[in-house]
């Protein structure tokens, strides 16, 4: 690809406008446009799957301004005028379409309920669930997806668990949590289709949680206030399905992609599993390397705009790119930034779980999950290797969060 330089004030007519999501040659590398980009068009001009065009930020500090600056908007996207990622405009209401003062409104409230003593109190069950997820993938003979047997379904049925909700409504809920986070995979037809499905459910999930009190998270929303009042129905239902959404998908994916990582660095799985004590810290340095997607929600800019020397113009779509962000050398030097490095220092100032105020609410739960994932599957498996070539494995399309479609292990 050739990217005209534009940094430094460069003119729109000047910069090519470059289809998005970028192509990925396999499953284990980010796009490589995005290499190019950061040294020469740190803010590109991209035309996005709905023929609405945009601007991917790619450098790490632009990133974090975006993601920080109250100038570019979660809430403008809910306007019928706004650009669009996706055919099926964004749900009003939530903490991904809302800006302050009534994100600030919403997440103080989640967040009273949603807190690290909650995830903490949850560590055993969720060691629980792996282990028997565990013990029913090492009855198996042969070679085993461990997306089907470990990393598909542990993180709903935490959700699950999370929400009080049956564990056998969990294919339900994969097949809505696909629909929400689909780009092109689904038409509009069956994202809609998918999407009043699940209100329907989360509302009479909602329902009982007011008839019968439980200690979960749902029923702790369900009573949550502060000065301002409680969440209404619609609240409610909105915040169950971002929930859900969020923390199944998201952590899905992750799973596969950090034990693909470890798979392909035998040396680092090995001194992790002779070295526990540092798995926490190879767990950022895992989620730096290895994002979920390219660009996450879009924003709207309310105002002009520069940013690394681009103007980017009042009502347009802007993406923050956190997997370019992610492995940008001016802030991950030493080692080359798009290598797994266990021992990373700067692994911490990844911005996968996000910055600013919309930083995701659930870090803390999908840190728990992913430490004792990894660590449960190092210890039990020590002879995991992959039962197919890297090259043969294919990821997710058409989704904005992607993963391996399968990844066939043995030991």
């Amino acid at each position: 690809m050739d990217t005209t330089d534009t940094t430094h004030g460069g003119s729109e007519t000047d910069r090519p406008v470059l289809d998005y999501p970028f192509h990925r040659p396999s499953a284990v590398e980010v796009p490589p446009v995005y290499e190019e980009l950061r040294g020469k068009c740190p803010v590109a001009h991209v035309r996005l799957p709905t023929g609405d065009e945009g601007y991917v930020v790619t450098r790490y500090d632009d990133v974090r301004t975006v993601l920080a600056d109250a100038r570019f908007s979660r809430a403008a996207t809910i306007s019928p005028d706004a650009p669009q990622l996706t055919p099926t405009p964004p749900v009003p209401g939530s903490l991904f379409t809302t800006d302050a003062p009534e994100h600030t409104r919403l997440r103080r409230l989640v967040s009273r309920e949603f807190t690290a003593r909650r995830v903490q109190n949850m560590r055993p069950r969720i060691q629980e669930l792996t282990d028997g997820l565990l013990d029913e993938m090492e009855k198996l003979d042969g070679p085993v997806d461990l997306n089907t047997a470990l990393a598909f379904p542990l993180p709903v049925m935490v959700i699950c668990e999370l929400l009080g909700v049956p564990f056998e409504d969990r294919d339900r809920f994969r097949e809505w949590s696909d629909a929400f986070v689909s780009i092109t995979a689904h038409t509009p037809e069956e994202m809609a289709a998918q999407r009043q499905q699940m209100i329907g459910y989360l509302g009479e999930l909602v329902k009982r949680k007011r008839e019968e009190p439980t200690d979960d998270l749902m029923g702790a929303l369900v009573v949550a206030s502060d000065e301002e009042g409680s969440l209404n129905e619609y609240e409610l239902i909105v915040m169950a399905a971002t929930i859900l959404v969020a923390g199944h998908e998201t952590t899905v994916s992750m799973i596969g992609k950090i034990v693909l990582t470890l798979l392909r660095h035998p040396e680092q799985m090995a001194m992790l599993r002779e070295h526990p004590e540092k798995l926490d810290h190879a767990i950022e340095e895992l989620m730096r390397v290895n994002p979920i997607g390219d660009g996450g929600p879009l924003r709207i800019t309310l105002e002009d705009v520069e940013v690394g020397g681009t103007l980017i113009p009042k009502g347009s779509a802007v993406l923050a790119a956190v997997c370019s962000a992610n492995q940008d050398p001016d802030r991950f030097p030493g080692a080359q930034a798009n290598e797994f490095d266990p021992e990373r220092p700067e692994a911490v100032h990844h911005v996968a779980f996000g910055h600013g105020p919309h930083f995701c609410v659930g870090a803390a739960l999908a840190r728990a999950e992913l430490q004792i994932v990894i660590s449960s599957l190092l210890n039990r498996f020590p002879g995991l290797r992959l039962a197919e070539e890297v090259g043969s494995l294919e990821l997710t399309t058409g989704m904005m969060v992607h993963g391996l479609k399968e990844l066939p292990v043995t030991w």
